[in-house]
């Protein structure tokens, strides 16, 4: 099984929230329908990055340090990984 660690952007909030998923297009679909209480505020909210990983443990691994990126650095990421659907380390890059 595939998973995938997001990037999701909230125009009203002007906030990303990072996550990880098996389903991402579910996992999309309770952000924003407000089933989240901690998206609830931000919908809609938009896929800016989705990476694929071979695991759970690989995409937790991922979403933990993209937790702890700014916003700049998220920018960053976004812009350079965004389009892709690579294996990508963003303390690496």
């Amino acid at each position: 099984m595939k998973f995938h660690t997001y990037i999701l952007y909230s125009k009203v909030t002007d906030r990303y929230y990072k996550g990880q998923t098996a389903d991402m297009v579910k996992r999309l679909r309770r952000h924003n329908s407000g089933a989240e209480k901690s998206t609830k505020s931000g919908v809609p909210w938009v896929l800016e990055c989705a990476i694929e990983k071979p695991s759970r443990t690989e995409a937790l691994k991922l979403e933990k340090k993209l937790k702890n990126l700014n916003t700049e650095k998220t920018k960053a990421f976004i812009a350079k990984y965004g389009g892709s659907n690579q294996d990508v380390d963003p303390v690496k890059s």
